[in-house]
């Protein structure tokens, strides 16, 4: 009977504790990219979050598409997403409002060392038409995620119709890491975004099966933005705290957090709040 009474007073103490830490903290939904997700951007901001605004965040790492439905659906608040033609309908079709630029990294081809289509040092046109010449295989997300949309919008660049019923194109409908992991098993190429790439070398060490081939177009730039749910368009929302954490994520203490972030000595996301 004493040690229940012991664990009983115990139990209430931490409760108690628990409480006061959570006192005044406004919960917020957001719908975010893998990428911020799987890099540990995320998890690295959340006690700052915390602590300067006493907003509890809580997010679902999905693609782009999948957030802006979840947002038209209004099942969260806030968006953190990187697809800007799609986020710019996405407001203009009265969805979202406040759409702010945070940061940005750019996008690459990853792939085996040896480099079987020998697109090493080629601008993202030429890889494209090197890969597809000698059908060599290659690893999509395919799952209307920003980096989805960015891949097919690239084939189209290069004169190309998207290769989705060939054989050496593989869609995982999965993220990003997860999607890397398959590039892996397969010894295949892969378009993904810096940062994710940076965390993958990080799990290895800095030596990863699979390497940078092609970079450096000014076309893959890869812009990440914030958009708050409309509250004309979704009656439940919580506004005021998406617009304090946006304003927050834009300011001064959390851009130069982003601009700290660093795996292998590298950094993962470029701030560019304005």
């Amino acid at each position: 009977m004493k040690n229940v009474s012991i664990w009983l007073i115990i139990f209430i103490i931490a409760l108690s504790i628990s409480q006061t830490a959570n006192a005044g903290s406004t919960e917020l939904m957001m719908a975010t990219t893998t990428s911020t997700d799987n890099t540990g951007l995320l998890d690295y901001l959340l006690p700052h979050i915390r602590k300067s605004t006493r907003i509890d965040l809580r997010w679902t790492a999905v693609g782009t598409g999948k957030a802006l439905k979840m947002g038209q659906n209004c099942d969260v608040d806030i968006l953190m997403v990187h697809a800007p033609p799609a986020e710019e309908t996405f407001v203009k079709s009265g969805y979202g409002v406040d759409r702010r630029e945070i940061m940005y990294n750019d996008f690459i081809i990853i792939g085996p060392p040896d480099d079987p289509a020998k697109i090493h040092g080629l601008s993202i046109k030429q890889a494209f038409n090197k890969i597809r010449e000698i059908r060599q295989a290659f690893i999509s997300r395919g799952d209307n995620s920003g980096t989805h949309k960015k891949e097919k919008k690239l084939w189209e660049n290069a004169g190309l119709s998207i290769p989705d019923q060939e054989k050496w194109y593989i869609q995982t409908g999965q993220g990003m890491l997860a999607s890397i992991r398959v590039a892996t098993e397969r010894k295949a190429y892969i378009m993904t975004d810096r940062g994710t790439f940076i965390k993958f070398a990080h799990n290895y060490k800095g030596n990863p099966p699979l390497i940078c081939q092609v970079e450096g177009d000014a076309c893959l730039k890869n812009q990440y933005s914030v958009i708050c749910i409309n509250p004309q368009h979704c009656k439940t929302v919580r506004f005021h705290t998406a617009t304090k954490f946006a304003d927050w994520i834009t300011g001064k203490e959390a851009q130069q957090l982003i601009k700290d972030f660093k795996l292998l000595g590298k950094v993962l996301f470029t701030p560019n709040a304005k």
